[in-house]
Order: C-alpha cells, then sequence, then structure tokens
C-alpha cells in the first residue's frame, strides 16, 4: 500500500491538501512497520486545488493521502481516483501512517490544529467547499 503524507516542511503533517505540493510516500505491507521512499515535491500547478483534473497526477499512484485537513472538493477529486483521503490531528508523518495501519487514526475533533488567516476568501469558514479539520470558527 503506497501513503502520501501533506508535509510542506517534510518534517510534520501539514493540512490545506489542496494546496499542498510536497507530500511524503510510505509503503506499508502490513508485516513490517510503514517505511518512506520518496518524497514528492510537485511544481505549483499541480497542487490539486486548480489542477486539470482530467490529466494524470503523481497523487494517483497512492491508495491513501493522510494530511491535517483537507476540503470536500479535494476529497472527491482523489476519491475520483481511487485515493482514499484521511484527516489527523498527529504531527509526525511517520507516526500518522501507522496510526492509519493500526485503525488508530485520530481524526480533528472540535479544536483547530491550524491557521486559516492564508486561505483567502474561497476558503475562509462558511464556504460553501468546506474543509475536514471539523473547526468551528
Amino acid at each position: 500500500m503506497r501513503i502520501a503524507v501533506t508535509s510542506q516542511n517534510y518534517r510534520t503533517v501539514t493540512g490545506h491538501a489542496g494546496r499542498a505540493r510536497r507530500f511524503i510516500v510510505f509503503e506499508a505491507d502490513g508485516q513490517e512497520p510503514p517505511r518512506e521512499v520518496e518524497r514528492l515535491d510537485l511544481d505549483t500547478d499541480m497542487a490539486i486545488h486548480g489542477f486539470d483534473h482530467r490529466a494524470a497526477h503523481p497523487l494517483d499512484s497512492m491508495n491513501v493521502l493522510i494530511t491535517g485537513g483537507a476540503g470536500a472538493g479535494f476529497v472527491q477529486h482523489l476519491a475520483a481516483r481511487g485515493v482514499l483521503v484521511v484527516a489527523t490531528e498527529e504531527i509526525d508523518p511517520g507516526m500518522a501512517v501507522e496510526a492509519f495501519i493500526a485503525g488508530r487514526v485520530k481524526s480533528p475533533g472540535a479544536g483547530c490544529n491550524h491557521d486559516h488567516g492564508d486561505l483567502g476568501d474561497d476558503h475562509a469558514h462558511g464556504s460553501e467547499q468546506g474543509h475536514t479539520c471539523n473547526c468551528h470558527g
């Protein structure tokens, strides 16, 4: 199983997956602990937000994408590509993958673990696109 984790800094799980361009890719076979196999650093035009969804994308080869938060459109676009999107509060990418494999993914609760100040008007609270961090602002 190939699992991508949004990580703009390659150290922590980051949110706003639709705008993410950096991912840590893990492989998990269920027998051994998941291992990092690749780091994706995509061009700006490859972020899912604004991407031509008729074209092939590097995330197409993933089974799962773990993120700190994602909009409904992102979740739908990846589902159409056969990729399950999972939101987590876990900060460490490796621990997030291990938690997913073990069925212990910590879904975001009522609190929000990230700043929405830089999202722009089309991603503000109350927009019709929404996002999966479940925050109440």
